[in-house]
């Protein structure tokens, strides 16, 4: 008999059962994150039954899935609604889930060959998207308003002698959801090659994994760390202010679309947004008080510091996490990499996840309702909210802000022993 070969070795140590166990546990993780996230904003009260269907269009949405809502109001009325956020706690939770369950079996080898990690990450590929199209068939909803239950009396009589009820709903655009899914996917795969230092690359790429790897390591570690500091922070507030069901809503559907906004605004980066009708931003409520008004407004230090002077300690907090992803990344690069060297590193690395955080941050939603021409009053029969970044000047201040704490990191790191290197001779 043959023994078996290292490759069929290999693919046998992650086959399909392997992918099976990771796309479900990956989607276990962001459906129960999404379940009680929901649940503690009061989505489980919604009628006819929909709260599953809310689930799937939560998990369908922060996998990059475009939800495409509706309405109809019939002859004699008007409505129009979108929404176009994305949830980026049940995203986190699933990205590390996935990565995890994509990295073990790979795990204690050096080196893999492209075509093995090509093949494993189709496997999970194909899988992702059948769980994924039968999630995009599931979120889908129809539900009906009563005029009256809107607080407009007026309004109410009119759809009680014209027999108008409104009806607003979701439903899902397959084509883009498998496709934006599908890219969410591989970014995630990629990501987690780059940033686990066990993970094996293919021979042509090791070359690169000195320069790219700690940088990469750095900035998930950074976001990692906004993320703690904003669930710390929540759990104060729950237990001090009270509204414990509205914090823990935030934190478990859109934590990271709060905390890694902070982080850019502490680069001085700028926001341009509104709020109008029945919308509201998540914590803190300073945003809120900002951008309220009828007019689009700018949301930036300044702006803030008008309304709460303690908003200057974002500044402080940036300075003091991105000098010790600086001083992490140079500890995990080869002792000779110098000190501009990590700067640049630094530069093009914080630059490239502040322009992440603004594709991923971006936030609008709109409702509008009238009947007879009357309506889109203000009130709960129409409102508008967005949230939109000047991404070139974002990008400037990372650049500038990685370079300066790229610097002061290698130069921390520099007199530092590096794990496996022996210390520098002194002759004499």
């Amino acid at each position: 008999m043959s023994s078996p070969t290292p490759s069929r070795t290999a693919l046998a140590a992650h086959g399909w059962v392997q992918a099976f166990v990771a796309v479900l546990a990956g989607l276990v993780a962001m459906g129960v994150v999404a379940t009680l996230g929901l649940w503690a904003a009061g989505a489980a009260d919604l009628p006819d039954n929909a709260f599953p269907r809310v689930v799937a269009a939560t998990v369908v949405t922060a996998v990059g899935g475009t939800i495409e809502l509706s309405g109809n109001a019939g002859g004699l009325a008007e409505s129009d609604a979108g929404l176009t956020v994305i949830p980026l706690s049940v995203t986190l939770a699933g990205a590390l889930v996935l990565a995890a369950g994509f990295l073990r079996p790979l795990r204690h080898r050096a080196v893999a060959g492209a075509w093995e990690l090509a093949g494993w990450a189709a496997r999970i590929g194909a899988l992702w998207l059948v769980a994924l199209l039968a999630l995009a068939l599931a979120a889908s909803q129809t539900f009906s308003l009563s005029l009256r239950d809107l607080g407009e009396d007026a309004l109410g009589d009119l759809g009680d002698l014209f027999g108008i009820s409104p009806e607003v709903g979701f439903t899902t655009h397959i084509p883009a959801t498998l496709f934006f899914g599908l890219l969410w996917l591989a970014g995630v795969l990629v990501l987690a090659l780059l940033v686990s230092r066990g993970a094996p690359l293919p021979g042509r790429l090791l070359r690169f994994q000195e320069s790219v790897r700690p940088a990469a390591y750095a900035m998930v570690a950074l976001l990692l760390a906004y993320v703690v500091l904003g669930v710390v922070i929540g759990l104060v507030v729950a237990a001090t202010r009270g509204h414990a069901a509205e914090t823990f809503a935030v934190i478990l559907l859109g934590l990271p679309n709060v905390v890694w906004l902070a982080l850019t605004i502490g680069l001085g980066a700028t926001w341009n947004g509104r709020v109008d009708g029945p919308f509201g931003l998540p914590m803190p409520h300073v945003l809120d008080e900002v951008l309220r008004g009828r007019e689009a407004a700018e949301l930036n230090l300044g702006t803030l510091a008008e309304h709460d002077g303690r908003v200057w300690w974002l500044v402080v907090v940036d300075a003091v996490l991105l000098l010790a992803a600086a001083f992490v990344m140079a500890r995990r690069s080869p002792a000779r990499i110098r000190a501009w060297q990590h700067a640049v590193h630094m530069a093009v690395a914080l630059a490239l996840t502040v322009l992440m955080i603004c594709l991923v941050g971006r936030t609008s939603a709109h409702y509008g309702l009238s009947v007879l021409g009357i309506g889109d009053l203000g009130g709960d029969l129409g409102g508008e909210l967005f949230l939109r970044p000047e991404v070139w000047g974002a990008i400037g201040l990372a650049l500038l802000w990685g370079l300066v704490t790229g610097f002061l990191g290698g130069l921390l790191a520099k007199r530092m022993r590096h794990r496996g290197e022996a210390p520098p001779r002194v002759e004499g």
